[in-house]
């Protein structure tokens, strides 16, 4: 029978319920995740006057795997648990060795792995531990194009509303670097703070997260979805005027991520708004309009061969066959060869 896999939302609720598991490797690309539950635990396993002494906090560059073994088997002195984290174990040589713990941990000591940028291979002794008497978590980076309804819903949990377009907007100017996305939500969070109506506008998003409302890859976007092409045009010139806010980097992804799901879109059989929907993988419906309309001014081979030309201009924005042409003429050349 296969182990059950455990959500970051299921989680985070056993933690903050006070359902403490014995050991917890939290492992995997995304550093987001892994620190929010180390946090979380942190904050609730022990109460503020007994972290002194139960708890223990160390780090992979300075620990080995004997020293981890010892402070777990510790018995707490004040508490009724005692926390050990570990942070940065990646750099712990012969950590599979710690699966000799693992196998019959003290049900008295919460033992938290952070294994980051990395994850353990599922087959060997200590993954196999891990999920037996705890918590084996990988954090994955979220799909870009499902980040717009991440926003929504970690907005949802500060119980602050936010408009369609501005979780588009602060998408594509951040793309899928939650620990920069946390920073700028705290800031909107703080500028809500004192008001009854906590709702996050495109307005809020251009005045304090530094986005244009208007000159952004979402209109963009937009434009190119509608073959508005006037409307296209002035947003890359305003990109070339203003090029440290809109670097070529940043807009060649969204396209290709447009492009990418456009094609899936010509080759679904049910072309319906929830065919869309479910095909992508989106949750809102609000995403699913540029694909509608996509449908309609871009062939499936149109679509197939522009997908070849946002990867020449990415290759060109690198140097490669380019020795001159600057990247704003990249841009402006792609979108002519979209839009025509």
């Amino acid at each position: 029978m296969a182990k059950k896999e455990y959500t970051f939302e299921e989680i985070c609720r056993n933690i903050t319920a006070g359902n403490f598991l014995p050991v917890y490797v939290l492992m995997g690309e995304e550093p987001y995740f892994i620190d929010k539950i180390t946090d979380l635990l942190i904050e609730k396993v022990l109460d503020d006057a007994d972290r002194d002494f139960d708890q223990t906090i160390m780090y992979g560059a300075d620990a080995n795997v004997g020293m981890v073994i010892n402070a777990a088997r510790r018995f707490p002195m004040m508490s009724t648990y005692q926390l050990v984290v570990v942070r940065e174990a990646q750099m712990i040589r012969d950590i599979e060795l710690l699966a000799n713990y693992v196998n019959q941990p003290l049900k008295s000591t919460v033992l938290v792995i952070n294994y980051k940028y990395k994850t353990i291979d599922g087959k060997k002794k200590l993954a196999v531990a891990t999920e037996k008497n705890g918590i084996l978590f990988e954090s994955k980076k979220i799909y870009e194009s499902r980040m717009p309804a991440f926003i929504t819903s970690l907005l949802r949990e500060r119980a602050i509303d936010i408009e369609p377009k501005a979780a588009q907007m602060l998408s594509d100017f951040l793309g899928n670097d939650l620990s920069r996305l946390n920073r700028e939500l705290d800031k909107l969070s703080i500028l809500l703070s004192a008001k009854t109506a906590k709702r996050i506008t495109p307005e809020l998003v251009e005045q304090n997260i530094g986005i244009s409302k208007e000159y952004n890859n979402f209109e963009l976007l937009r434009a190119i979805a509608g073959k508005e092409i006037l409307k296209a045009n002035r947003i890359i010139h305003y990109f070339e005027k203003n090029p440290k806010d809109n670097p070529i980097q940043m807009t060649l992804p969204v396209l290709f991520n447009y492009f990418s799901n456009l094609l899936i879109c010509h080759y679904s059989k049910d072309k319906s708004e929830n065919g869309l929907m479910n095909a992508l993988g989106l949750r809102s419906p609000y995403q699913v309009k540029d694909y509608a309309q996509g449908i309609k001014h871009y062939s499936a081979l149109k679509v197939f061969n522009l997908i070849g030309d946002i990867r020449t201009t990415d290759a060109r924005s690198k140097g490669v066959e380019n020795p001159s042409t600057p990247d704003s003429e990249l841009l402006k050349m792609l979108v002519y060869q979209i839009l025509h």
